[in-house]
């Protein structure tokens, strides 16, 4: 549900400069072509195989998927939210057509509307051999979804995780590379965002960079964001969420300190009347909030300056060769979130 509401609600920033260089050739395209007839067959030729590759992969009709191949349709046709055959197969368990699709030279490294590969697909099933495949023939396994999540990280399977944390060691991939790889989306926009990128910003949905860095848990944007002179931290989207709301739906634990630290307010409702404490489902998660925020009331504003500085410059990373899951570093912070709640 909150993926979902998240893909709906706010897209990255980077992901908008995308669809805008996207568009440049397709727009090149059009003051070229000369007969209106000739570019309705070419886009209704285009939908058709489109269509057609992504129902045959749906059904596991192999023999179509060859057909449409060689027909000339490419493996790499996705559907509104950026889902590819490949990705299907790898949701099901399809094995022959994930390999006939590698066969014609299909993306393994595609990525969706929340930047979820194939092989985040099948790590997330537990699909052993379609990793397998996936891994020999290329696939990033430290590829980083919407989420801040790497395939290992959303694995149950015990037997599909050993053999991807194997392929990781065997590739050399440390916890601290692991760790720069995760942040490097955040430290890019951080970089951007000192160099040329408006602070008042805001998507087409109201959004502001103080909602994308709440929703992303991206601690140190907050952080510089917040020290910008006129800042609103209350600022509204459209649907009248503050940043928040975003770090509470999200559990981003991080950013959400920040806020409290600044008197961001726990009782603002959104146009459905909701407050971030409504969107809180865990109740332990919810107390952890409310001592927080009990705690940052109790200190005045420069002690709370001066704790904060500290312990965000003493988050070091470990350099532990052993590789920790976001899950594992969600349940460590919220381990410590609730002890500080206690003192």
């Amino acid at each position: 549900k909150k993926r979902l509401l998240q893909l709906k609600r706010y897209c990255q920033y980077e992901k908008q400069l995308e669809k805008a260089v996207a568009k440049k050739p397709l727009l090149q395209m059009s003051k070229k072509s000369n007969s209106g007839v000739v570019k309705k067959q070419l886009r209704e030729v285009r939908f058709v195989g489109k269509v057609r590759l992504l129902e045959a992969a749906a059904r596991n009709d192999v023999d179509e998927v060859r057909q449409l191949l060689e027909s000339g349709v490419s493996p790499d046709v996705a559907n509104d939210d950026g889902l590819t055959a490949m990705h299907q197969c790898c949701i099901d368990n399809f094995e022959e057509m994930l390999c006939l699709l590698i066969e014609y030279g299909a993306n393994v490294n595609a990525c969706d509307s929340e930047l979820w590969t194939p092989l985040h697909a099948a790590a997330a099933c537990g699909h052993l051999y379609l990793c397998k495949h996936l891994i020999e023939n290329g696939s990033n396994l430290m590829a980083v979804n919407c989420d801040a999540m790497m395939p290992y990280d959303i694995c149950d399977n015990d037997a599909t995780l050993d053999y991807i944390e194997t392929e990781m060691t065997k590739r050399g991939i440390t916890q601290q590379l692991i760790d720069e790889t995760r942040n490097l989306r955040e430290q890019t926009m951080l970089r951007e965002l000192k160099e040329k990128i408006d602070v008042n910003w805001t998507g087409r949905n109201g959004e502001t960079l103080l909602h994308i860095a709440a929703c992303n848990g991206y601690t140190d944007v907050a952080q510089y964001l917040l020290t910008v002179p006129g800042i609103n931290i209350d600022a509204l989207d459209h649907e009248l969420w503050q940043p928040i709301h975003c770090a509470v739906c999200w559990n981003q634990l991080g950013v959400l300190e920040l806020l409290l630290a600044h008197g961001a307010n726990l009782d603002a409702r959104t146009r459905n009347g909701e407050t971030p404490l409504d969107m809180c489902e865990d109740d332990e998660l919810r107390q952890q909030i409310v001592d927080m925020k009990d705690h940052w009331q109790r200190n005045n504003k420069s002690s709370r300056s001066r704790d904060l500085q500290h312990r965000h410059s003493s988050n070091t990373r470990s350099s532990s060769v052993r590789r920790t899951s976001m899950k594992q570093k969600k349940a460590t912070s919220m381990k410590e979130a609730i002890e500080e709640g206690k003192m």
